[in-house]
């Protein structure tokens, strides 16, 4: 095993400075120094047997900290041997103090701004001096914007939940595209700063960012379309509508059923039904959207998605909200009918799915354990029209 060298010493303080260590303390006001680095040197019988190598590896050592004008001490010690008598040799490195372990590294500029950093910080916003203690490197990167950010926090303790679009944030030099452009560092700054009423804590992700703290967001936004001849207001048969999702909520809709699907083309192509309608689901994050709506609870709704692991997930979702919606061509059967069209899902869900019925659980079961073969699914575009008739005509029979 190789002998400690003053570049191994370097990159053991290096590694203090990737993990925080050399600029919490600036925050905490507690310190680590005196500091002892790893050393690992020759024993007893390769001091005999490689006497010379030891000296320059010693001369290195003492050399290296004389050059570095004191940034970390070697001490030494007497080692024996019954060939060569009594010789000193490093036996323990320190550093001394956190200013030498800064020069050491060539960090003492960076350390200077994080200092400038704190002080700053601790004077506006003494709250988020745990950021800074936690994520000080993070903090450094962002060194050039901080007191923006800080003009930002303190805008929105003094405007709790605004109520406005972050278009309307008027603060000096602060716009907002630089406000959604750090919304990351500004959730976990905010969720420091602002009182437990100021956040809707059941609001999380960078997608719920306004609704979070209080601003307006852009609408969200229903597409369906009417399956029959109606007298709604909205149009008839064959219209492409979309609505808000405030608007979704209260529609005054005097169809029967609901069909859900993922696949635009399907929503476009879906087959006339009477007193119906089909909503394009748009993922889980568009299903989301319907959980709000309900009058949906006083309608038969069907979920057809692709009949694989995601498929399943998604119609899990869907039921966490509406827990009556029965899945369509979703089934072992139609699977299986469809050989020719099997495709390949890349990344395949493995968590339980609570919300499944028994059927379902058995299908989901046999493509997530691969009994039949890895990643196997069937996309929902992909089973023959004649068959998504015969479904939607059985519903009726």
């Amino acid at each position: 095993m190789a002998w400690t060298s003053a570049a191994d010493l370097r990159a053991q303080t290096q590694k203090l400075w990737d993990k925080g260590t050399l600029l919490t303390e600036q925050v905490n006001g507690q310190t680590s120094f005196p500091r002892r680095l790893r050393l690992l040197g020759p024993t007893t019988a390769e001091l005999s047997a490689r006497f010379d190598e030891v000296r320059i590896w010693a001369q290195d050592l003492r050399g290296s900290a004389a050059h570095g004008a004191g940034h970390y001490r070697v001490l030494e010690r007497d080692v024996r041997s019954p060939v060569l008598g009594s010789n000193r040799i490093p036996a323990e490195v320190w550093l001394d103090s956190l200013a030498g372990a800064l020069a050491l590294i060539g960090q003492t500029k960076e350390a200077v701004r994080f200092s400038a950093l704190v002080a700053v910080t601790r004077d506006q916003q003494p709250a988020l001096l745990p950021w800074l203690e936690k994520r000080p490197l993070a903090a450094l990167t962002l060194a050039g914007v901080w007191p923006r950010l800080l003009s930002v926090v303190s805008w929105l303790q003094a405007h709790p939940r605004p109520g406005i679009y972050l278009r309307q944030v008027d603060i000096a030099g602060v716009d907002s595209k630089f406000i959604e452009s750090h919304r990351s560092v500004l959730a976990e700054l905010f969720d420091l700063a602002l009182p437990p009423e100021a956040i809707d804590r059941t609001a999380t992700g960078a997608s719920q960012f306004c609704l979070r703290y209080g601003f307006r967001d852009k609408p969200l936004r229903i597409r369906f379309r009417l399956l029959e001849a109606s007298a709604s207001v909205y149009d008839v048969y064959g219209a492409d509508i979309t609505l808000t999702q405030t608007a979704f909520e209260k529609l005054d809709s005097s169809v029967n059923q609901v069909f859900i699907t993922e696949n635009e083309v399907n929503f476009l192509a879906f087959p006339a039904v009477r007193n119906a309608l089909v909503v394009f689901g748009g993922g889980f994050g568009g299903l989301d959207r319907l959980r709000s709506a309900a009058w949906l609870h006083q309608r038969s709704v069907f979920y057809w998605g692709d009949i694989d692991t995601h498929g399943f997930a998604m119609l899990d979702q869907l039921r966490v909200y509406l827990p009556h919606v029965r899945s369509l061509m979703m089934d072992s059967e139609t699977l299986m009918r469809h050989t020719d069209f099997w495709g390949h899902e890349p990344q395949a869900q493995q968590r339980d799915l609570p919300r499944l019925t028994a059927h379902e659980r058995a299908v989901y079961d046999t493509l997530r354990d691969n009994r039949i073969r890895p990643g196997l699914r069937l996309e929902q575009e992909r089973i023959g029209f004649g068959w998504v008739q015969q479904a939607l005509a059985a519903l009726s029979s």
